[in-house]
């Protein structure tokens, strides 16, 4: 028996950071969006209390430093599970994009295996245990458009319907999320994110273009001036808006038109190797 689970990328619509707190973490409030582009996790048995990990992705480690390992790990100390468990990561998105790969992996794996050994943990259970392997494991956990706070384990899904085009652009380079958020300083653009899901909860696509945002962009378009290159070249040919997601650097391009978003993925597939149109999920 196997069980297949879909593990989908995210992007932020806004992320600000507020402040740093006494625990030295960074208090976040950002609006997290689900896209149609997967990675896929497989669970199955295995001999003995093992976790066998395997991929098509020859970057992605294969032990106890992968977040499928880890998520698979904790579940089974957490409920006493002696059985042993084949993980197989079918890889889609991007490494090191900002698009969230490593977390929605964590989070598809605690969802699969609760099934494959009938833990039936609540949702709340989950998300306390990811939380503890990554900062946006809570919210990938049930996806969707959501507000996130905290240090990443608030997470308030947000009933929306939002209706647009996608196009995602990965230079082809990767960014540390820590290093990024190690140069914040109190000098950071900031983000109105009440507004911004003012605009979401009320389909305002045109509001939610006015306050969309990342604090962390200009940190990151310093290190990486071709970030915004592909902003640039994005806005130029036609995108509503373009904005980097995450720590970066992967960019992403908002159209309520297919032809246009057509018209952007022909126009950057020049400029940058890995390009997909997508939708919000």
């Amino acid at each position: 028996m196997s069980i297949i689970e879909k593990a989908p990328a995210k992007i932020n619509l806004g992320l600000d950071i507020a402040g740093k707190r006494a625990d030295g973490y960074h208090d976040l409030s950002m609006l997290m969006v689900s896209v149609d582009l997967n990675d896929y996790i497989t669970v199955s048995e295995a001999e003995g209390s093992s976790i066998i990990i395997e991929s098509n992705s020859l970057r992605m480690p294969l032990n106890e430093k992968n977040d499928v390992y880890k998520a698979a790990l904790l579940l089974k100390k957490r409920c006493n599970v002696d059985a042993g468990v084949k993980i197989t990561v079918e890889k889609r998105i991007p490494i090191c994009a900002g698009l969230g790969g490593g977390s929605t992996d964590a989070a598809a794996t605690l969802r699969a295996l609760n099934k494959f050994w009938g833990l039936h943990l609540p949702d709340e259970t989950l998300l306390d245990l990811g939380f503890t392997i990554g900062s946006d494991v809570p919210y990938c956990i049930g996806g969707g458009c959501a507000l996130v706070s905290g240090k990443g384990e608030i997470v308030e899904p947000l009933e929306v319907s939002l209706s647009a085009w996608v196009v995602l652009v990965k230079p082809d380079f990767g960014v540390s999320t820590p290093s990024v958020f190690r140069d914040i300083s109190p000098s950071i653009s900031r983000v109105d994110i009440s507004a911004l899901r003012e605009a979401a909860e009320a389909g305002d696509y045109q509001q939610l273009l006015c306050h969309m945002g990342n604090s962390l962009e200009d940190i990151t378009i310093a290190r990486k001036p071709f970030i915004q290159k592909v902003k640039d070249r994005l806005l130029k040919c036609g995108a509503d808006t373009a904005l980097m997601t995450g720590s970066g650097p992967t960019v992403f391009a908002l159209c309520q038109s297919e032809k246009k978003a057509d018209r952007l993925v022909n126009s950057m597939k020049g400029f940058c190797k890995t390009v997909y149109k997508v939708r919000m999920l």
